[in-house]
């Protein structure tokens, strides 16, 4: 019996613990000013143009990496392996990263569509591609802390007045290619985290163009609902990717500031950080609640998307005004 008794207790701490684990390594990371960390690194009040996104884009990468219980989508053991909101989070703004680095290596660091890829950001972007969940050589940890050396080299080199190889170009047509991929992802979000509670949905996808086809037939009208067990998930990949985007769009504000001023857009800008600004509340209750649209219940689902819904209608609007002479 007594050993018995040792046994329960024995357990019944080994529970506390992993609980008490799970909810310190579950903790998610707070905002950070973007431009002050920026000038911080560079040593003075006025970085080069481009250094205060690639810093953010470093400095957000490391808090990926470096947060409480470090990176751990990709860990087999519990309780790690018992979580899914932390590495859904995590997917997030890994896909925010991901888009980034891109727009740096095709747009941001080039002067021109033929122009040559930058040696340095040519090699980041395939390192941000690992599958996240790997946890085999070469692991996601060691291919982003190689990515964010080949990024602090990239941001050195900008700095150096007689370094002309290594480039950032704040122009309109740069900026605008970045952030309809930032539409894109924000209204998959959107429509994702709207299925929640369950929807009939007209099919939209050839409207527009009576010669449009596709590979094979859908069905006119279908209800769209998101599995219960993965409500959670696509809450917290969005909350995640919200996260990641709104320190980039302070990034793009401070790089681009004469851009935006001359199109009189950075006020446009100010009101998409807001509403992502929203998305990162404190949640009260001790999950994610998914009640009906008008229930008794809330349904933190649609209040996400109603706030990612309204910076994506914003951006389309910012993107409008960016093509304009």
């Amino acid at each position: 019996m007594q050993k018995l008794m040792i046994g329960g207790a024995l357990l019944l701490c080994t529970l506390l613990i992993g609980w008490g684990m799970a909810l310190y390594y579950s903790d998610e990371p707070a905002a950070f000013d973007v431009a002050l960390v920026a000038k911080t690194a560079a040593g003075h009040d006025k970085p080069v143009v481009g250094f205060t996104t690639t810093n953010t884009l470093i400095h957000v990468t490391e808090t990926l990496l470096y947060k409480p219980g470090g990176f751990i989508s990709n860990d087999i053991l519990p309780p790690f392996v018992l979580m899914d909101d932390m590495p859904a989070w995590e997917l997030g703004a890994l896909e925010m990263i991901r888009d980034l680095a891109l727009a740096m290596r095709t747009d941001l660091s080039r002067s021109q569509s033929q122009s040559v890829e930058n040696s340095l950001l040519k090699q980041v972007q395939p390192k941000f591609n690992i599958e996240h969940r790997s946890w085999a050589v070469p692991t996601p940890e060691d291919e982003y802390t190689a990515a964010i050396k080949l990024l602090r080299a990239y941001r050195q080199a900008l700095m150096d007045p007689n370094n002309q190889e290594h480039q950032f170009f704040a122009r309109a047509d740069n900026l605008r290619d970045w952030l309809k991929q930032a539409e894109k992802r924000l209204g998959s979000y959107s429509q994702r985290l709207s299925a929640s509670v369950g929807q009939d949905r007209l099919n939209t996808d050839l409207a527009g163009d009576a010669a449009a086809r596709q590979s094979t037939q859908t069905p006119q009208e279908m209800m769209i609902k998101t599995s219960w067990w993965r409500i959670d998930n696509e809450f917290y990949e969005a909350r995640g990717a919200s996260w990641a985007l709104l320190h980039f769009l302070k990034a793009i504000e401070v790089d681009f500031a004469d851009v935006l001023q001359r199109k009189n857009a950075t006020v446009s800008l100010q009101q998409i950080i807001r509403e992502l600004e929203s998305t990162q509340q404190t949640i009260w209750t001790p999950m994610v609640l998914n009640g009906s649209g008008f229930g008794v219940l809330a349904n933190h689902s649609l209040v996400m998307a109603n706030y990612i819904s309204r910076a994506n209608a914003a951006l389309i609007d910012l993107t409008e005004l960016l093509s304009q002479g």
